[in-house]
């Protein structure tokens, strides 16, 4: 898929209505964190992976992404519908009964564009390492992406998967924070400090970098192209990527409140009215 900045630029604010839309539609979801990660989620698959349709669960010869903090769902499932993993239709489905896109992600409803479950927090990184290897052995020059919440690296698994990656020289495999210093309970510099994560990653021996312009989507196009071009030098890459929950809407900006609760009516055309695009392709 190749689309230019502006095609892109207006995309981001499609899948911002779709978030709001499918949040408010079943009032349930994390709107939040998806609306801080929209320009992310643009810029890996409208610019950046290397990836095939239709969709293939095995990722044979393409990049593949692994979506860890597995509750900011509604952007993940906007991007794969409107980059053409499946009918954007479906997105009207979202969190209903037999539907496919559960709040979080799972591979046993065999939703296009996912390849693995993550209600967990925790995981992705331990599953994209698995992958990265995996690749590595088939002499795939395919590169492996995955997303972390912040508050996530509160976990444990992640700090051993952190380790694992360096000893063992886990050079295709980018991994990228979502560092909005927002969690469910609060602020994590006031739940649980990560103190200076940046130093902390490199003492692990990650090859880091920081991106403090994360919802610029030429910024963060440009993290992700000088993350490609540190691949395959005997280190994993980690990006910092600094966002605001609920970007995009003003009134879910700077705070935790909107990590997991659905707007109103009224909030809903409030916030829909802030995303206002030439031509809407609303589902």
């Amino acid at each position: 898929m190749s689309k230019s900045i502006e095609e892109l630029k207006s995309l981001t604010t499609q899948i911002r209505r779709d978030i709001l839309r499918m949040v408010h539609a079943v009032n349930s979801g994390h709107p939040g964190g998806s609306l801080g990660c929209v320009e992310y989620f643009t810029a890996l698959y409208g610019k950046v992976m290397n990836y095939k349709l239709p969709f293939s669960m095995e990722g044979k010869g393409e990049d593949v992404f692994y979506l860890s903090n597995g509750h900011i769902s509604p952007v993940f499932y906007s991007t794969l519908a409107r980059v053409g993993y499946f009918p954007v239709e479906e997105l009207s489905t979202f969190r209903k009964l037999n539907s496919r896109l559960q709040g979080h992600p799972t591979t046993h409803e065999h939703l296009e564009g996912i390849r693995m479950s993550s209600g967990s927090l925790g995981q992705g990184l331990s599953v994209g390492i698995g992958t990265a290897l995996a690749k590595k052995l088939d002499g795939d020059q395919s590169l492996v992406y995955t997303l972390h919440g912040d508050g996530e690296l509160q976990e444990g698994q992640i700090w051993e998967a952190l380790m694992f990656a360096a000893a063992k020289k886990v050079d295709n495999l980018i991994a990228t924070i979502d560092y909005n210093g927002q969690q469910i309970d609060g602020s994590t510099e006031h739940v649980l400090s990560l103190g200076d994560l940046h130093s902390k990653l490199e003492a692990f021996g990650w090859d880091v970098i920081e991106e403090k312009n994360g919802n610029d989507l030429e910024a963060v196009i440009a993290a992700l192209e000088f993350a490609k071009s540190k691949t395959g030098n005997g280190k994993p890459v980690a990006i910092m990527l600094h966002t605001e929950m609920g970007n995009g809407v003003d009134f879910m900006m700077g705070t935790h409140a909107w990590h997991g609760k659905a707007p109103s009516d009224a909030q809903l055309e409030s916030a829909l009215a802030q995303l206002t695009l030439d031509e809407v392709a609303d589902y």
